[in-house]
C-alpha cells in the first residue's frame, strides 16, 4: 500500500488558529539547533522547565482554543493539528515508519520554538498577524522608552551644567547664608502667623459667642413684636366695635331725635281738646264737635295703640283692639260675643251710650297694661298722668277726671280724652326711642 504524508501544523500562541509551516522549519537539523542551545546556555533551565512538563498540562492550557481534529504530542506544549487520510490503508510497519516521521519533525520543531521563546519575553509560534502586532507593540514601547531617556539625558546634562556653574564655593557659602537667613526669616514670620491666627481665633470665638446673644435678643424681640401686634390687633379690633357702637348710638341718637322733633311739631291739643290726625276728641257746650269726628279719633287713637302693641309683641289680657275706622270696637275675650263700639251717635246723656263708656273703660285698661309692660323694660319710665279705673288722674292738682259720658260734664270727659291724649302720645315717643 501507498501511504499518504501527514501534514503536521502548530497553533498560534496568540489565536490560537492554525499554523502552515515553511519547509525551512520544517528540515531544520539537529546540529543547527545544539549551535543555537550552545548560545542560549543561560536558558536551559527554563529550557528543562518546558520539556519537563507533562501532556496534560500543556492540554490544559491550550484545550479551549484547539479544534477536536486538534492533537498534543510531545512534551513541549505545542498543538498539532493534522490527520490521516481515512480511505487510505496501512501496513504496521508504516504506520509505525509514519509516526516516527511525526515525532522527529514535531521534536525539531517544538526545540526551535522553545529556543526562540527562551530568547523574547513573546511565546511562539506566532501567526503572521500576531507576529506584526507584537512587532507594533514592541516598536511603541521602544518610542516610549526612547523618550524617557531623552528626558534623562536632558535632566543629567542640566545637572552637570548647574554643577559647572557653581565651581565657586564663597559663591556657594553666600548663597547657602541667604538660605538660611531666608529660613530664618520664613520661621519668625511662621510664628507672628502663628500668633496672629491664635488671636484671630479668640476674636472669632468672642464673636459666635456675641452672635449667639444677639440671635437670642432677636429671638426675644421677635416673640415681643408677635405678642405686640396680637395686642395690637385685638385693640384695633375693640377699637373698630367701639366706633360701630358709638356709630349706632349716634344713628339712634340722631333718630330719636328726629322724631322727638317730630313730635315736638305734633300738637295733640287744639285749645281744649285734645286732637289726633287732625280729629278732635271731646265735646263742649261752646264747641258742639260732630260724633263723625269723635268716632274717627276715636278708630285712630285705636289703630295707633294696636299698632303700637303689635310692634312690641304685646298681646292684651281681657280684651282685643279691632280697628275698625270710625266704626271701631272692642272684643271681650271673656265674652267673645260681647263688642265694646268706640263709637256713637246722637246726645250726650242717653241710656244706650252705656256701651260706649264700657269701650272707653276697655280702651283706657288696654292703655293701662301696655304701661305695665314698658315698666317691665324701663323701670324709670313715667307717664304725666295717672290712669286707674276708668279715671285718670292729674298729679299737679291731684285731681281724678272720669272717661265715661254719663254721670259727667263735657268739659270733664273732653279734660279726660285731652289727658288719655297726652299718655298715648308719651308711649309713642317711648316705643319710637326704643324700636
Amino acid at each position: 500500500m501507498e501511504s499518504k504524508e501527514t501534514a503536521v501544523n502548530f497553533a498560534c500562541q496568540r489565536c490560537c488558529q492554525p499554523l502552515k509551516m515553511h519547509s525551512s522549519v520544517l528540515n531544520i537539523d539537529e546540529n543547527a539547533l545544539k549551535e543555537l542551545s550552545d548560545k542560549q546556555s543561560s536558558y536551559d533551565g527554563l529550557r528543562n522547565e518546558f520539556s519537563n512538563k507533562s501532556m496534560s498540562e500543556f492540554e490544559n492550557d491550550f484545550k479551549s482554543g484547539v479544534p477536536m481534529s486538534m492533537s498534543i504530542v510531545n512534551g513541549n506544549g505545542f498543538l498539532v493539528v493534522g490527520g490521516m487520510n481515512e480511505s487510505m490503508t496501512t501496513s504496521v510497519t508504516g504506520v509505525d515508519a509514519a509516526v516516527d516521521t511525526l515525532n522527529y519533525h514535531l521534536r525539531v520543531t517544538s526545540r526551535l520554538f522553545d529556543i526562540l521563546s527562551d530568547q523574547s519575553d513573546v511565546h511562539h509560534p506566532l501567526c503572521e498577524e500576531c507576529a506584526d502586532f507584537v512587532i507594533y507593540q514592541m516598536d511603541k514601547q521602544l518610542r516610549v522608552l526612547e523618550d524617557e531617556c531623552k528626558v534623562y539625558k536632558e535632566f543629567l546634562e542640566s545637572l552637570e551644567k548647574s554643577k559647572a556653574n557653581n565651581t565657586d564655593g564663597q559663591k556657594s557659602e553666600e548663597s547657602l547664608d541667604e538660605l538660611r537667613q531666608e529660613i530664618e526669616k520664613l520661621k519668625t514670620e511662621e510664628t507672628t502667623l502663628l500668633e496672629q491666627i491664635k488671636g484671630i481665633d479668640e476674636q472669632q470665638k468672642s464673636i459666635e459667642e456675641e452672635i449667639k446673644q444677639q440671635k437670642e435678643e432677636l429671638n426675644q424681640m421677635n416673640e415681643e413684636e408677635s405678642r405686640y401686634w396680637c395686642e395690637y390687633n385685638n385693640l384695633k379690633k375693640s377699637a373698630f366695635q367701639c366706633e360701630d357702637e358709638l356709630q349706632s348710638v349716634d344713628n339712634q341718637l340722631r333718630y330719636a331725635q328726629s322724631q322727638l322733633d317730630k313730635l315736638r311739631k305734633t300738637n295733640v291739643h287744639s285749645g281744649h281738646f285734645g286732637t289726633i290726625n287732625g280729629f278732635r276728641l271731646g265735646r263742649l257746650p261752646t264747641a258742639q264737635v260732630e260724633w263723625s269726628e269723635i268716632n274717627a279719633a276715636w278708630g285712630q287713637c285705636v289703630l295707633l295703640l294696636h299698632s303700637l302693641a303689635k310692634k312690641m309683641n304685646l298681646t292684651f289680657k281681657r280684651y282685643k283692639l279691632v280697628p275698625y275706622g270710625n266704626h271701631s270696637f272692642l272684643e271681650s275675650l271673656d265674652d267673645k260675643s260681647k263688642e265694646l263700639p268706640l263709637y256713637g251717635s246722637g246726645g250726650f246723656r242717653f241710656f244706650w251710650n252705656a256701651k260706649f263708656d264700657q269701650a272707653m273703660v276697655a280702651f283706657l285698661d288696654c292703655l293701662q297694661q301696655f304701661r305695665e309692660e314698658m315698666l317691665k323694660e324701663d323701670s324709670t319710665f313715667c307717664l304725666p298722668y295717672r290712669m286707674e279705673k276708668g279715671k285718670i288722674e292729674d298729679t299737679k292738682t291731684n285731681h281724678s277726671y272720669s272717661i265715661k259720658i254719663q254721670f259727667n260734664s263735657e268739659e270733664e270727659w273732653t279734660k279726660a280724652l285731652k289727658f288719655m291724649l297726652t299718655n298715648l302720645k308719651w308711649i309713642l315717643a317711648w316705643v319710637s326711642s326704643r324700636y
